[in-house]
């Protein structure tokens, strides 16, 4: 017995999960590096490893298996897996020889499957699913479901329909309290549904709505195609979360901490490029006020802080746009609201910082007309955040342009030209 347990012990110790993988590989930037560690991953772990990690990565990795490989792979994955992991082979003919090489039950399943832009709510589904009518027992479903799992070792959903529509579903935990010849009409509960071609933010949305753990995905005549499970659109969110948050840095979402530089570089340049065109506008405004700037050099030290504290002010009002958008909570109805509110924050910020900088200007400069040319200055900049930081992510969605990623140069660009002329224009007329 007590070898029995050292043997258990040992096998847990060297055994890793699919999470465990994940994690390593994604440390890893050496492509040989990291071939030979997925290399030494169990084939039943393979497929789901190659679909945690970023596109970039699963393509890579794929593309260097056998055929063979892939085929056993797949043995371990259910159709809608085995889809997704097709996809990612960039060779369209090898992809067809694959599929022609599947059993025939998972063929004709991801045959069908492909056929979807795997964008869209029908690229997300799955085919684990079965159809009953309300006059079905809880004897034949057993029977059903039963023989579902046999086939393809899940456990499906169990969607109710009357007429070919869809009516609701049976949660699995009816199916254990009751049996016998009881219809399973009267426990149908209602179920989500979403068109095929819907996008990626059409099921969020569909999603945060009814906070179900499913999504029953319909045809153009409301017959099933397929459902969706929780699991895949949290992933979807988490995914969307993460590129958002790279994007609105400036970043690629497939940079890695532990990139080279010369990667790095690859990555933000662009972004810096234009960050320095619209330096060089600033600037420009700057150069009209050189002799107000020679003639009070204290001007010059006090600009920064009107620059900085407008483009601040206008990624705090970016940020909640932008989680506003993201959560769909903004609207038409509502965006004049939002943007007057945004505005009278930014006039009421900017006296309550205008003050305190001019309060230290007047202390320090001994000049009163100095510290109310920068309170001026800092109230009309931090207006001026308000408006564009409300204005411009709202334009962008409009256009169907992503705001998290495009909005903030923009920003910042309005906030400094603005501010450097508010406060130079009232200088040159108060001075």
């Amino acid at each position: 017995m007590d070898l029995w347990f050292i043997n258990m012990r040992k096998q847990a110790s060297v055994y890793k999960s699919v999470s465990d993988y994940v994690q390593e590989l994604k440390r890893i930037r050496n492509p040989d590096k990291l071939i030979k560690i997925f290399k030494s991953v169990p084939n039943n772990l393979k497929g789901e490893v190659i679909l945690s990690l970023s596109k970039r990565k699963g393509m890579m990795l794929i593309n260097t298996l056998k055929d063979d490989e892939i085929l056993t792979i797949s043995h371990y994955l259910s159709p809608d897996e085995v889809t997704d992991l097709l996809q990612l082979i960039s060779n369209r003919d090898r992809r067809s020889k694959l599929l022609k090489r599947l059993g025939r039950d998972i063929r004709e399943k991801v045959d069908f499957l492909l056929k979807f832009d795997p964008r869209t709510a029908a690229g997300m589904m799955s085919l684990d699913y079965v159809e009953v009518t309300p006059e079905t027992t809880f004897d034949e479903l057993a029977k059903i479901t039963k023989r579902h799992e046999k086939r393809t070792g899940k456990i499906p959903v169990i969607l109710v329909v009357k007429d070919g529509y869809l009516i609701g579903e049976l949660p699995i935990h009816e199916l254990v309290l009751h049996k016998g010849k009881e219809r399973v009409g009267p426990y149908v509960h209602r179920v989500p549904v979403i068109r095929y071609d819907s996008d990626e933010d059409a099921v969020i949305n569909t999603f945060r709505k009814h906070k179900h753990n499913k999504i029953v995905v319909l045809d153009d005549d409301e017959s099933i195609l397929g459902v969706i499970y929780s699991d895949d659109i949290l992933r979807l969110i988490g995914e969307r979360t993460t590129q958002d948050l790279y994007q609105f840095a400036g970043v690629s979402e497939e940079e890695d901490v532990f990139d080279p530089f010369i990667t790095k570089v690859r990555h933000r340049y662009n972004w810096l490029v234009i960050n320095l065109m619209t330096e060089f506008l600033a600037a420009s405004v700057v150069s009209l006020f050189q002799k107000t700037i020679q003639a009070y050099v204290l001007l010059a030290v006090y600009m920064p802080i009107v620059a900085g504290m407008g483009g601040n002010a206008g990624t705090q009002t970016l940020a909640v746009i932008v989680r506003g958008l993201a959560l769909n909570k903004i609207d038409r109805t509502r965006a004049k609201s939002i943007l007057i509110n945004e505005v009278l924050a930014g006039i009421v910020n900017g006296v309550i910082t205008g003050s305190l900088v001019a309060l230290v200007a007047w202390l320090l400069n001994g000049n009163p007309v100095l510290g109310l040319v920068i309170a001026l200055a800092m109230v009309i900049n931090l207006m001026i955040a308000g408006f564009f930081g409300t204005l411009i992510p709202l334009v962008l969605k409009r256009l169907g342009k992503d705001p998290a990623s495009s909005a903030t140069i923009f920003i910042t660009t309005a906030t400094d030209v603005c501010g450097f002329l508010s406060f130079l224009g009232l200088a040159s007329v108060l001075l």
